[in-house]
């Protein structure tokens, strides 16, 4: 296990991000954002961007997990080599990038990324966003410290559950080997998902939208009080 995954285990991480358009979307508040779970007792934040990303390393004395999303549509969390390289240079501790099988926009491989990244001379963690349980093996074995479960639900691998893929987190725990870390990531919304995703396997557990995203949650709100 790398050395800076260590203190994360039981623990959570927030990620911190705003979709562009929104009122939030600034690198400034973002990492005050960061800051504010950081004082709440976030083992770690992600964010989203390079300018995010400086800002909240500056912020935070937390580890920083870094993606740059660019597009919407087939591979887009930190898509290319050349995005990987960027994240890095931006400050993340921890990169993460998008860990399915599908083609990604530069030609390479996962696996091809990683080493080429290990080559340039990164020893920091390397996260995979994963989607399913063949997807999450072939990442740890081409060198990936963390399995997310971030991409679940979302390509077509597996349908998308109501919450976490507590089915997925308790398949991959078992499986995984024991050089990569298991993260349960992805419609985390209660406190219960969070201990249900733990007590099904999970190292970790990342928790995004249900305290970062204010846009969603007024609309939950919103709808639970039009419909009483």
């Amino acid at each position: 296990m790398h050395p800076l995954l260590t203190a994360l285990e039981g623990t959570l991480i927030v990620s911190c991000q705003a979709y562009p358009g929104e009122p939030m979307r600034d690198p400034r508040t973002m990492a005050k954002v960061a800051a504010a779970v950081a004082s709440g007792g976030a083992s770690a934040v992600r964010a989203q961007g390079l300018g995010d990303i400086r800002a909240v390393a500056a912020a935070v004395d937390v580890p920083v997990i870094g993606i740059w999303k660019d597009g919407a549509e087939g591979v887009f969390i930190t898509p290319t080599l050349e995005h990987c390289r960027a994240v890095i240079a931006a400050g993340a501790d921890i990169l993460a990038l998008d860990g399915t099988r599908r083609p990604r926009p530069d030609g390479l491989s996962f696996a091809q990324t990683v080493a080429a990244l290990r080559e340039d001379g990164f020893t920091g963690p390397i996260m995979a966003d994963c989607d399913s349980v063949p997807a999450a093996l072939a990442a740890a074995e081409a060198g990936a410290d963390i399995i997310g479960t971030t991409l679940a639900g979302y390509t077509g691998e597996r349908a998308r559950t109501d919450g976490p893929d507590l089915a997925l987190l308790g398949e991959l725990a078992g499986r995984l080997p024991d050089s990569a870390v298991l993260v349960a990531e992805g419609r985390v919304h209660t406190p219960a998902q969070a201990a249900a995703a733990r007590e099904a396997g999970a190292f970790a557990v990342v928790v995004g939208t249900a305290i970062t995203h204010p846009t969603t949650i007024t609309g939950w709100f919103r709808e639970a009080v039009a419909g009483t």
